[in-house]
């Protein structure tokens, strides 16, 4: 008989990005040595460019002493992929999961972080797809509506997948999203033609998605008050 296998689910809100980043180090010490189970952080971060660790500045357009003035920082980071934009009504999840206990190579996960997109906009009539050759994350047609840049050690992930649900597309004019030239960038509000659920409904549906895809049968929820228990007793 095939075990079931759990997801524990930290359901965050609103983090800054380096405190999210931190916890992310800090969950995949834990997750390496056993002391957590696979566990899927989902949050929105205030708006944020990362940079990954291929330093790509160039994708920078807007000197970055007037990042304050649109009300934005810049972050570096150790994942791949280039620059990219976070921010509110932008849904994001970071697993901290054990590739070698889901059974995937690098490659096989990215696309099921894709696979989990796609299968979300579906939901609202939205066609998405994986990007041709050199175009990283998921798109409509010529639009890219979710973006994916992951790290990977000793076989436990961290970063993740951002999927626009209707973040304030102006701050992608800022930069080359994803070092891809002569693409726009989208959101589902933009692309669906049917009324969509609150925020927290959308994100919920891609835990849902990511859950299916990677073939998690059991969920467990984290609110606030059992996250910062956890946190103490991680760190």
């Amino acid at each position: 008989m095939r075990v079931p296998r759990k997801l524990e689910v930290w359901k965050m809100g609103m983090v800054n990005y380096l405190d999210a980043l931190k916890l992310q180090d800090t969950l995949v010490n834990a997750r390496k040595a056993h002391k957590i189970p696979d566990t899927l952080l989902s949050l929105q971060h205030p708006p944020t460019y990362t940079l990954g660790k291929r330093r790509t500045d160039h994708n920078l357009l807007i000197p970055e002493s007037e990042l304050k003035q649109i009300g934005a920082e810049l972050c570096y980071t150790q994942r791949g992929g280039d620059i990219t934009f976070h921010g509110p009504r932008q849904a994001i999840l970071y697993p901290i999961i054990s590739l070698r206990d889901v059974g995937f190579g690098a490659r096989s996960y990215v696309e099921k972080l894709e696979s989990t997109m796609i299968e979300l906009s579906s939901f609202y009539g939205v066609k998405a797809q994986a990007g041709q050759t050199g175009e990283t994350g998921v798109w409509v047609g010529d639009r890219k509506i979710g973006a994916i840049g992951v790290r990977i050690s000793y076989a436990v992930t961290s970063h993740g997948l951002a999927f626009n649900i209707d973040p304030d597309l102006n701050y992608f004019k800022h930069i080359v999203p994803c070092g891809i030239t002569d693409k726009e960038v989208t959101s589902l509000r933009m692309e669906a033609n049917v009324e969509l659920p609150v925020e927290e409904a959308i994100q919920e549906q891609l835990i849902c998605c990511f859950a299916r895809q990677f073939g998690y049968s059991s969920l467990s929820w984290k609110d606030s008050a059992s996250i910062l228990s956890a946190e103490e007793e991680i760190g």
